[in-house]
């Protein structure tokens, strides 16, 4: 029998190479059998904020219109990034997902993580919310006038909390500041529910977190609303509260949450995915809970909502040029 030199390399590069084809023709059959367990739904915030309450009312309202539970998890820090990140990084069969907030368009921006719009395949935008300036319902301030009137008297005397540094909550801030004059002392937690603790605890002067995150303590009579970062004012429970455009101050700020996988991920379970959240969403009970939660239903398709993302880039990279993030 003849031997020839290299032999044994060769015959293990022809069955790497046959296997690689077995696997590649195993990845259609595996995106048509999806979903076969549970999916992952990471959650870049902490437990009891705006943007986990939106994937848990998510994941219930999908049941019906999915063969396998959809799991929330909760990963929280570095104003999103280290969620972010673990889904960006993730596999690429549709068994991790990711609640992509706002920050996304905010963070690569300032250099506080790596991963960017382009690493993401978008399923769907689930809710839109402008920033709300907070306070304790015995503060000395009964209107935005006076809140920044003081603020002024007294430049970083007013300790005004947020989900993290660079976190859209914390630009909202900052562009407040840019945009009166003004100068607060920025304290960073580990989500918007933290923060608002921490106000009702007496260690905050203000918030500038989401109505959802405040609405029930604002029902409790513990928390007042000055002024929402929006172009109209909110139904219900929000009514009464003035935007800053009617107290003559030019600024919107909100916040926008949605779903996505990493890139790359199968066409077909992007496909899978979509028609699930496009059924979760409509469901009458998503939208009523979103709504008795003050948090703003917003529903739009994959593509809308990569649009949405991008042009958030550019308003913010314009915002962000103007102030010192690092406050």
């Amino acid at each position: 029998m003849t031997h020839f030199p290299g032999a044994p390399a060769r015959r293990h590069l022809l069955l790497a190479l046959a296997c690689s084809a077995g696997l590649v023709g195993a990845i259609p059959a595996l995106a048509q059998d999806y979903p076969t367990k549970p999916v992952e739904l990471v959650v870049s915030a902490a437990a009891g904020g705006g943007t986990d309450a939106v994937a848990r009312t998510f994941g219930e309202a999908a049941r019906t219109h999915f063969a396998q539970p959809i799991v929330v998890v909760n990963k929280p820090g570095a104003a999103s990034s280290i969620g972010f990140t673990d889904v960006a990084l993730s596999r690429k069969d549709g068994y991790k997902m990711g609640v992509i907030s706002v920050n996304l368009a905010i963070l690569p921006a300032l250099n506080l993580t790596k991963v960017v719009v382009e690493d993401y395949t978008f399923i769907a935008r689930l809710n839109n919310d402008p920033s709300a300036i907070t306070v304790a319902a015995d503060a000395p301030w009964k209107s935005i006038e006076e809140f920044l009137a003081a603020a002024k008297q007294a430049p970083e005397k007013i300790r005004v909390g947020n989900a993290g540094t660079g976190d859209a909550w914390h630009v909202a801030a900052l562009a407040l500041e840019e945009k009166t004059g003004t100068r607060f002392t920025h304290i960073p937690y580990q989500g918007g529910n933290p923060a608002v603790l921490s106000l009702l605890g007496g260690h905050l002067d203000a918030v500038t977190v989401s109505p959802g995150e405040v609405a029930q303590h604002v029902a409790a009579g513990k928390l007042r609303v000055l002024a929402v970062m929006a172009d109209a004012r909110m139904p219900g429970l929000f009514a009464g509260t003035p935007t800053l455009k009617e107290r003559g101050i030019d600024l919107t700020v909100g916040a926008w949450r949605g779903l996505a996988v990493p890139k790359g991920t199968p066409d077909e379970v992007v496909a899978k995915l979509r028609t699930m959240a496009r059924q979760a969403a409509a469901e009458p009970a998503f939208r009523e809970t979103l709504e008795r939660s003050n948090l703003g239903y917003s529903y739009a398709e994959g593509d809308v909502f990569l649009q949405q993302i991008l042009a958030d880039r550019e308003m913010f990279k314009g915002i962000l040029a103007k102030i010192d993030v690092k406050k």
